[in-house]
């Protein structure tokens, strides 16, 4: 049996370069013996069937393996297994602890999932204070789409109140940020809010980019509230850029 970990810089290289079937072989056997970014990234193979056959269960699997070997995004992704029942039934509570063992070592995808579960009261006691801090850390960091996530939820607070005085320019200063940082509840509440300013070309330029990276069931729930908008615009233009932009 080869000794994976015995190759050079550029034999892994060029095995990650391999055709799909031959690139996903190296990972497992990378994987396998022991490496834990490849645990990672092969559990996450296995969760969004890349290259191999989907199997949640797998990956969870894998995820736990590199999480004891303290890989930051492993621990997360079992928190997101548990969270959302991929392969496995859920548990909100098992999945809180792991984010907040990934957040407290400086994950901003830990950060956020954390707040987000503090922020519902979802497997938690609710601690809206505590979720706001977790949510600046990740904003803080920007160094991904968590980061654009953490600062959109934030406008949240600053629009509904929460923790802090309500402060809509604050709200949309959040926003506009989350937008351009790729999150698409962002570009959705950006466009709310130029909407509401009277920018309806650039709101509904926004809610196509909203629309072209949303889930499914957020197109659905957005285009709810656009069809029943007070903006005349939104109600047809609206949500025609949404959806079209989703298909």
């Amino acid at each position: 049996m080869e000794d994976v970990t015995a190759l050079s810089r550029d034999e892994i290289a060029a095995r990650l370069a391999a055709p799909p079937a031959e690139r996903a072989a190296f990972i497992r056997a990378c994987a396998k013996a022991g490496e834990a970014e490849a645990q990672a990234v092969f559990g996450q193979m296995l969760l969004d069937g890349i290259d191999v056959a989907t199997d949640p269960r797998a990956a969870l699997g894998w995820f736990t393996r590199a999480a004891a070997q303290h890989h930051l995004m492993a621990i997360n992704m079992v928190g997101r297994c548990y969270d959302l029942g991929w392969g496995t039934p859920p548990d909100k509570r098992r999945a809180a602890d792991c984010y907040r063992i990934a957040a407290e070592r400086g994950l901003d995808w830990g950060m956020y999932n954390y707040a987000t579960l503090l922020a519902l009261g979802d497997g938690v006691a609710e601690d809206r204070p505590a979720a706001l801090a977790w949510f600046r850390k990740a904003a803080a960091l920007g160094r991904n789409l968590a980061g654009a996530k953490a600062i959109n939820f934030v406008g949240s607070f600053h629009e509904d109140g929460w923790v802090v005085a309500r402060d809509m320019r604050a709200a949309a200063l959040c926003y506009a940020r989350a937008a351009q940082g790729g999150d698409f509840r962002g570009c959705f509440n950006h466009a709310r809010m130029l909407g509401a300013a009277g920018r309806i070309e650039d709101a509904i330029g926004w809610l196509k980019r909203a629309g072209a990276s949303a889930t499914p069931a957020f197109v659905e729930k957005a285009a709810a509230w656009l069809a029943a908008s007070d903006i005349g615009a939104f109600r047809v233009r609206g949500v025609q850029a949404i959806r079209g932009a989703a298909c």
